[in-house]
């Protein structure tokens, strides 16, 4: 099947703005919108820029914008497009290059809430056990791959970089979720000191576009009602 492919092009210092570019490709059936890019970048234009690791809906790297929605490359089926397929990168964060974004914000956020276990009790000859039901509110929450899809369609993040974004705080709610943890009382004076926890107008975006099925408001939402207890 042929498809025809406008991705946006920029390379800050060189161009002076972001531009279109038309490529036709013949596709298969089969392929992902991260196949055609290889194609593209191999047989047609090797200056295309993006990124790619796994190319199993893992890492996040490919994150993107395809017609108008924030969706991982590697993952997106072709024969799920129409004839005419629109590419962009992120919205919300500096471009590097081309389709290549800078997720420094997203990754100092994420750092910001302390995203690891905390300890304080020696540890056990084995693990740190958790029964079933305590395993199971991790669910929704521990799957979060950083691609940054949630935060850059966040309008919030976009207005104000101060916001720590949905990506960074479904992490926070799955450190303050998990029974393991024994920073809890550190996590939330961190929360209630900042405000991003209210800054979320629950406008939604960001479950339309995380990759994973996860619900980021949702983790606020839980947040809330955990800072707001006794």
């Amino acid at each position: 099947m042929e498809k025809r492919f406008f991705i946006q092009r920029f390379f800050p210092g060189k161009d002076k703005r972001p531009y279109w570019q038309e490529y036709v490709l013949h596709c298969d059936s089969t392929w992902v919108v991260l196949d055609a890019l290889e194609a593209i970048r191999s047989k047609q234009d090797p200056s295309l820029a993006y990124r790619r690791v796994c190319r199993h809906g893992i890492c996040g790297s490919c994150a993107m914008n395809i017609n108008g929605l924030n969706r991982l490359a590697c993952e997106t089926r072709l024969a799920d497009l129409p004839s005419k397929i629109r590419i962009k990168p992120l919205p919300g964060f500096p471009v590097i290059r081309d389709l290549v974004v800078d997720l420094t914000q997203v990754y100092q956020n994420i750092e910001a809430i302390k995203p690891y276990l905390i300890t304080k009790t020696p540890p056990p000859a084995k693990e740190r056990l958790q029964s079933p039901l305590e395993r199971k509110k991790l669910d929704g929450l521990y799957e979060c791959i950083f691609c940054g899809a949630c935060t850059s369609a966040c309008p919030t993040f976009w207005a104000s970089k101060h916001f720590l974004g949905p990506t960074a705080l479904l992490q926070a709610c799955r450190f303050v979720m998990d029974s393991r943890d024994e920073a809890k009382q550190e996590r939330k004076k961190f929360l209630k000191q900042h405000p991003s926890l209210w800054q979320c107008h629950a406008i939604l975006n960001c479950v339309e576009a995380c990759p994973k099925g996860l619900n980021p408001f949702e983790a606020i939402v839980l947040l809330r009602k955990s800072l707001l207890k006794p």
